[in-house]
């Protein structure tokens, strides 16, 4: 059961070969078993678990059952969910239990999946590599002295080691896609404001989105379907008729155009990453697409323009946690500033308060139209390189990632070089495209290689078709990490 599919799982519910309750046990006893070398999720209440796989069961025995009901879901800490602590992998929340599910959580729970537990992450979503969370850093299940990616690391190191079949991220930058490449597994950013904001621990307001994360394409497709939907209580979200993204999946690609940024082929991309793109590329080229090259030229802007943008937004959202009405609160202080200074002074790692820093900076007085506006009209360039492309092309093909997962501890001391991690995924979210990221092969220490796939605005579909149909003709995406099915 730990490698079926989510069709297959609900299938095998379906014909009674196995109850929600036993799969969730499963489940609950790996991440028992494996969570302390992993750490990959933060927050686990079986009981509660195996409360929602009851319930589930009973929708099954009553034939009321949809395509998601009694599958257990991960969801990253960064969703509110109603009794669960929310930490968002902070010291400043490291208490703070919802009084409210997330949007995502409503639709997911409305499906019927069972929740598993909360995973590991990096601070307030801050972080390429999982290391900034309060809770200790995820290690990658392929090499445990390894990066998983981030922010949503927990996440895809659940999928990848068999802890959950499916799991919640969202990507500001990169944060579901990075995550997915270099843990091998399939992750995607939807469009901008398809998936609610609402119960979503808010990093920076213009790029969040929130995105499904699982084995394969057709899984991903599934999880859409459910978490998708307008959303009054979130002002971004989009006001769309419903969509099946199942229903191009088994589309032939003959005549699907392809584009090739050579940004994305260019020099700071490692040797083995580019030559594994390279070879999935040819695979395209077998199932009938055309590639033809296009050119992103304000690409390399992105990363500078990103973290002005995100920073100033994370910067205001943010100014939240005082210690007044809820999360940590300094033990002693004088008097009201005293204890908004020592709580944030306490409460906050040193990335976030970096970020904050920046964020402060560039939207003060004298600064703004420095760098805040000049980055948001650099915003509009990017935007602009892509729809030029997309006149040439369906879709976009390059890596996820320049590099595979790099050893824990390398670049923290080094913010550029972590910040350069996500080079090939932040202009998506500058754009508010969506992105996806499927496994593409390994390099020659065994790390998984991520392909990313990038689509017109709502193109959510035809990107899983294509996704769909490279995964037909390879098996990247059900190798299973050295050890972990021993477990």
């Amino acid at each position: 059961m730990l490698n079926s599919s989510l069709r297959a799982l609900a299938s095998a519910l379906a014909q009674r070969q196995v109850s929600s309750v036993e799969l969730t046990r499963a489940y609950l006893a790996r991440i028992e078993r494996l969570n302390p070398r992993l750490n990959a999720f933060v927050t686990v209440d079986p009981e509660a678990s195996l409360a929602q796989a009851r319930a589930a069961d009973q929708r099954l025995a009553r034939s009321e059952a949809g395509p998601l009901t009694g599958i257990p879901v991960a969801h990253k800490d960064i969703f509110c969910a109603k009794g669960w602590r929310t930490t968002c992998g902070s010291k400043m929340l490291a208490n703070f239990v919802a009084p409210y599910d997330a949007h995502v959580v409503e639709r997911l729970n409305a499906a019927g999946m069972v929740s598993l537990g909360k995973t590991n992450m990096d601070e307030f979503a801050m972080g390429s590599s999982n290391e900034t969370s309060h809770f200790g850093p995820v290690r990658n299940p392929w090499a445990l002295d390894r990066v998983p990616g981030g922010s949503s690391g927990g996440s895809a190191c659940a999928v990848a080691a068999r802890l959950a079949p499916a799991a919640t991220g969202t990507d500001t930058g990169g944060s579901i896609r990075q995550p997915a490449a270099l843990c091998g597994i399939s992750g995607l950013k939807p469009t901008y404001g398809l998936v609610s904001r609402y119960g979503m621990i808010a990093f920076a307001s213009s790029l969040d989105q929130g995105g499904p994360m699982a084995r394969s394409a057709e899984d991903l497709a599934l999880l859409l379907n459910a978490m998708a939907g307008f959303d009054p209580r979130d002002s971004t979200s989009l006001e769309r008729e419903p969509e099946d993204y199942t229903r191009h999946l088994d589309n032939p690609l003959e005549g699907v155009r392809l584009g090739l940024p050579r940004e994305y082929f260019a020099e700071g991309v490692a040797p083995e990453v580019a030559r594994t793109v390279e070879q999935a590329v040819a695979v395209f080229r077998e199932l009938g697409c055309e590639t033809v090259e296009v050119s992103l030229p304000n690409m390399e802007l992105s990363v500078p323009v990103y973290y002005v943008l995100a920073p100033a937004e994370a910067s205001s959202n943010l100014a939240r946690y005082d210690g007044v009405r809820y999360g940590y609160r300094t033990p002693q202080y004088r008097d009201l500033l005293d204890m908004y200074m020592k709580t944030r002074a306490e409460g906050f790692g040193a990335e976030v308060k970096r970020r904050i820093l920046i964020g402060t900076y560039v939207l003060s007085h004298g600064y703004y139209d420095a760098y805040y506006l000049q980055a948001q009209k650099l915003r509009r360039l990017i935007a602009q390189d892509f729809r030029r492309a997309f006149e040439r092309c369906d879709l976009l093909l390059g890596p996820t990632s320049p590099t595979t997962a790099f050893p824990l501890g390398s670049r923290l001391s080094d913010p550029v070089q972590m910040y350069l991690s996500d080079i090939f995924t932040i202009a998506v979210n500058l754009a508010g495209l969506p992105g996806l990221s499927i496994p593409a092969g390994f390099d020659a220490e065994g790390l998984p290689v991520g392909l990313q796939i990038i689509g017109n605005y709502f193109a959510e579909a035809r990107m899983l078709n294509a996704a769909h149909q490279y995964q037909r003709l390879t098996d990247w995406h059900q190798r299973v990490p050295p050890g972990i099915e021993e477990g």
